[in-house]
C-alpha cells in the first residue's frame, strides 16, 4: 500500500487521497496520458478510440500496443457497484466481440471515425505518430494485429481509484487460467497538495500460487535497446556519413545543454534496423518535444501532442521558426538553425515551468 506523508512543521501527517468527482474525470486523464499506467511488460499504449461501439456496448477506451496487440481499457470508481464484478464481465464481452474480426473491418468500419477524429488514417499511422524512439516496425505491427484478432490475444486493463481484495483475487485467477489474455489492474490515487494534483498509479498484483502446470505467458520482446544518457548516440556519430557528423554533434551538444539545465532526461535508442535516436524527454513524463535522429542523416522530429500538453505557448514561435512546415505530429526538420534551437530551448523551459507549478 502506497502512502504519502507530509511534514508542515509540527510532525508528519498521513495525507488522505481526494476523490475523483466522477468517472469521466479519470476516463479523460487516462485518455490524455496513458503513459502513466504501470503496465506489465513495460509496453506503451496508443489510444485509438473512446466509447467505440462493440456489439451492444462500448468499452471506455480502446488502445493498441506497438506489437499490434489490442487493448481494452475499462475505468470505474469504487463507489460504482460495477467496480466489483460487472466491469470484468463487460471487458471480457468486448474482447470476445473483437476476436475473429477482420483487421481491415476493425480499422475502417469500427475505428475509422475515431481514428480520423484523432488525425489518423490508420492504426499503423496512429502508433507511428507517437513513436519517438524510431522503433516502430509497420510489417511486424500488421502481423501482430492480425494475430491478436485471430487468437483473441488481448490486454485488458482495469483502472480504478481503489480495488477491493476480491476483485484483485478475481483478476489474478482469470489471468492465471488464460493463455491469451494479459490482465492488468491499476489503482490511481489522487492527492491535492497546495492546489496541485499528485497522481500515484499502482499495478495491483494478486498473491501468486506456484504452479508447474500453467506456463508463463510470453511477452512481446523489444526490438531495440534503450540506454540512459547520450553516450551510445555520441559514440555512433563517427560512423555516420562525414557530411552529417557536424550537425549530429551540434544537436547532441544542444541536448546535453538541456540536460545540464535540468530540462530533460536523455536516453539513446538503438533499433534493430540500425537507426539511432537521442531522446530529450521531459523529466517524469516519458516523452519529449522532439527526437534527434541518426539514420545515415541528421534531423529533428517534433511531437505536437507533447507541445499541446506541456508547452502550448511555444507552438506559434516554433511553427514560425520551422516555416513553411507546420508543427505536426512527427514533422521533420533537416535544416537546423540557431533560431530553431533557441525556440525549442524556450519551449523546454516552458514545459519545466509547467511541471513545477502542477
Amino acid at each position: 500500500m502506497t502512502s504519502i506523508w507530509r511534514n508542515d512543521g509540527p510532525g508528519w501527517q498521513l495525507l488522505a487521497p481526494t476523490r475523483f468527482p466522477d468517472e469521466a474525470t479519470l476516463h479523460t486523464l487516462v485518455e490524455q496520458a496513458p503513459h502513466i499506467l504501470p503496465l506489465s511488460g513495460s509496453t506503451s499504449l496508443t489510444i485509438v478510440g473512446r466509447e467505440v461501439q462493440l456489439g451492444n456496448g462500448a468499452p471506455d477506451l480502446l488502445a493498441v500496443e506497438p506489437s499490434g496487440q489490442r487493448v481494452v481499457i475499462e475505468i470505474k470508481l469504487l463507489r460504482n457497484a460495477e467496480a466489483r464484478r460487472a466491469v470484468v464481465a463487460q471487458a471480457f464481452t468486448y474482447a470476445a466481440h473483437l476476436r475473429g474480426l477482420d483487421p481491415k473491418a476493425v480499422e475502417q468500419q469500427i475505428l475509422g471515425p475515431h481514428l480520423r477524429r484523432r488525425g489518423h488514417e490508420s492504426l499503423a499511422g496512429a502508433v507511428a505518430a507517437n513513436d519517438q524512439e524510431g522503433s516502430f516496425d509497420p510489417t511486424a505491427f500488421a502481423q501482430g494485429l492480425a494475430d491478436s484478432l485471430t487468437s483473441g490475444s488481448f490486454r485488458i486493463v482495469f483502472v480504478l481509484d481503489d480495488a477491493p481484495e476480491e476483485l484483485v483475487r478475481l483478476v489474478g485467477y482469470l489471468e492465471s487460467i488464460s493463455n491469451n489474455l494479459v490482465i492488468n489492474l491499476i489503482k490511481v490515487s489522487a492527492y491535492d497538495i497546495e492546489g496541485s494534483q499528485i497522481l500515484v498509479p499502482q499495478r495491483l498484483e494478486p498473491k501468486r500460487v506456484p504452479s508447474e502446470v500453467v506456463p508463463a505467458k510470453k511477452r512481446p520482446a523489444s526490438g531495440g535497446r534503450l540506454t540512459r544518457g547520450a553516450d551510445v548516440f555520441l559514440a555512433a556519430i563517427d560512423q555516420a556519413p562525414p557530411a552529417h557528423q557536424p550537425l549530429l554533434r551540434q544537436l547532441a551538444a544542444w541536448a546535453l545543454d538541456l540536460e545540464r539545465e535540468g530540462l530533460v532526461e536523455l536516453s539513446s535508442y538503438q533499433g534493430q534496423s540500425g537507426i539511432l535516436t537521442l531522446l530529450p524527454r521531459l523529466p517524469g513524463v516519458g516523452a519529449g518535444l522532439v527526437t534527434i535522429w541518426n539514420d545515415g542523416g541528421a534531423y529533428l522530429s517534433f511531437w505536437r501532442s507533447v507541445f499541446e500538453r506541456h508547452a502550448p505557448a511555444s507552438i506559434a514561435r516554433v511553427e514560425q521558426a520551422i516555416a513553411p512546415a507546420a508543427l505536426g505530429q512527427g514533422t521533420y526538420a533537416r535544416e537546423i538553425t540557431d533560431e530553431r534551437l533557441e525556440a525549442l530551448t524556450d519551449a523546454y523551459r516552458e514545459a519545466a515551468r509547467g511541471q513545477r507549478t502542477r
